[in-house]
């Protein structure tokens, strides 16, 4: 397959997917679009996009599949009627899911002949196409080797392994991170705004540059153990964090902001308990 000129089908044309369209027409791909809700491919198809009219014709149109739609059951549901004359080549699935779901699909998708690679973004559409963004992938080490320089425009492609699960997982498992910092700078304003400070200086001055700073050391010191380094003191740390939640609720935060600091809580008493 001739990369440069390789034929792709797009089904879903939602922030993600009209995004990743437009990524891979800049890209010199083939693309045509599908989308349940018509009028979106407006644009796509002045850049040179085909939009076609049902779901058997977009991906007949395609040597291979992408399904970038709202969740597990769209993609069934989209899928279902034209299985049995599938012949887009194999099916990238881009839609956010679970696991199970992940492994669910690739096994329905195999008793109809349709290989399956999974696959999590991991970007916002500002960043789909450039360095800051990267797709994850799992399934047959074969077909990512055969379709991810396809795909490569849209993000740096990195294949998680042969469980169709893994992308999810893995992506799952990354949001969750970005929640967690996020829920934590959310919580982190909140408490500046009650109690009056200026909270513009406080990110740009105190909180961005911490958070950059402990960025690796909170990611490369993550732990499934009970225990806690010895150094960071669990008995101290509860007492901090126990003294967070306190000042959170002498300034009428909403308890809700301060989930994280729970958890936290609940980690070192855990370690506390285990000695």
């Amino acid at each position: 397959m001739n990369m440069k000129h390789a034929r792709i089908t797009v089904l879903g044309l939602g922030a993600i997917g009209r995004t990743l369209a437009r990524t891979l027409l800049e890209a010199g791909r083939e693309v045509t679009v599908w989308n349940r809700t018509p009028g979106k491919a407006g644009d796509l198809v002045s850049r040179g996009a085909r939009e076609a009219s049902g779901v058997g014709e977009a991906i007949e149109a395609g040597g291979l599949t992408v399904a970038c739609l709202l969740d597990d059951a769209s993609v069934r549901e989209t899928l279902a009627p034209v299985l049995p004359a599938f012949t887009g080549g194999p099916l990238v699935n881009l839609t956010s899911g679970s696991v199970r779901q992940a492994r669910e699909l690739a096994r329905w998708l195999d008793g109809h002949g349709v290989r399956l690679l999974a696959g999590g973004v991991l970007a916002v559409p500002p960043t789909v196409g450039t360095e800051a963004a990267s797709v994850l992938y799992s399934g047959p080490r074969d077909l990512f080797d055969r379709v991810a320089p396809a795909l490569s425009p849209v993000g740096r492609p990195h294949w998680v392994g042969e469980d169709p699960g893994f992308a999810s997982l893995y992506d799952m498992a990354a949001l969750s991170g970005m929640y967690g910092m996020s829920a934590g700078a959310d919580h982190a304003v909140a408490l500046v705004h009650a109690e009056g400070g200026d909270v513009e200086a406080f990110k740009r001055e105190v909180l961005q540059p911490w958070m950059e700073q402990m960025l690796a050391i909170i990611a490369g010191e993550a732990d499934v153990s009970v225990s806690v380094p010895e150094e960071y003191n669990a008995a101290m740390q509860a007492t901090g964090l126990e003294n967070m939640i306190s000042a959170s609720g002498e300034a009428g935060v909403p308890a809700e902001l301060s989930g994280h600091l729970r958890a936290s809580l609940w980690r070192m008493r855990r370690a506390i308990a285990a000695g």
